[in-house]
């Protein structure tokens, strides 16, 4: 972890299994911290963010990495990071801004890694040469029982509002249990980092545990400039919301 305030801007990246309701709490975060710290909010996610990891998330929730085993994804998720490092987060970081992030590297761990088989210390190295000193100053994982999370996800698609099912999702009942301990294993690892959060409560009272958690953790977080419309305030910012269906990293 990065100290907050030494490169300008704050990194926050929200992690978690399959339906844990990530995308719909860093709208609620990206719009409180709008209002309340008077700087710009970037939202985004993983894979993705940047057109040319987008590219590459296509490929990878398609499954088309998958015959190639858990490695050759985590070297296309890491081809997606460093494009995604590069072209988004740096620079907003640079800028001052607070960058809130739908998976990161944590991801690759527990997907690739504790669910996936790989050896941990190659997830590790490889994730030194691809992040370097952009380490998120919070980290939130949303957590929940799978079978819970899995079925809020099935609603959803019931519903209209995502696609088929993809690669991630689609594994069984086992691998999901799988991440959900590689999460919470991540967390007991780094609790200075790490902060976990009860996803299986109701939408507000999720978002009140993740706003209780950003200001114990980044009480730095507070308005810059009293007095000013949002608008004012927060001047540039760039929204490309994740989404909750196909987030895995």
């Amino acid at each position: 972890m990065t100290a907050p305030g030494t490169r300008g801007g704050t990194f926050i990246t929200f992690e978690g299994g399959e339906g844990t309701g990530k995308s719909t709490q860093i709208r609620r975060l990206a719009a409180r911290l709008r209002l309340e710290s008077g700087r710009p909010v970037l939202t985004t996610r993983e894979p993705g963010g940047s057109a040319k990891a987008e590219r590459i998330r296509e490929a990878l929730l398609a499954g088309l990495a998958k015959p190639y085993g858990p490695f050759a994804e985590a070297l296309l998720f890491s081809a997606a990071r460093i494009d995604h490092l590069d072209t988004l987060i740096r620079p907003a970081l640079a800028r001052g801004e607070i960058v809130l992030c739908d998976r990161f590297a944590d991801s690759t761990r527990a997907y690739q890694g504790a669910a996936g088989g790989l050896d941990p210390a190659a997830l590790r190295a490889l994730e030194g040469v691809v992040v370097g000193p952009t380490r998120p100053d919070l980290t939130l994982i949303l957590d929940c029982d799978p079978e819970l999370g899995l079925a809020r996800a099935r609603a959803r698609r019931d519903a209209g509002s995502d696609g088929a099912v993809d690669r991630f999702e689609a594994e069984a009942l086992a691998f999901h249990a799988r991440l959900r301990n590689a999460f919470l294993a991540i967390a007991a690892e780094e609790p200075g980092r790490c902060a976990i959060v009860d996803a299986a409560l109701p939408a507000d009272a999720v978002e009140a545990a993740i706003r209780a958690a950003v200001a114990e953790r980044l009480p730095g977080l507070r308005p810059a400039q009293a007095g000013l419309l949002p608008a004012q305030a927060h001047g540039r910012s760039d929204d490309r919301p994740g989404t909750e269906h196909g987030d895995a990293a």
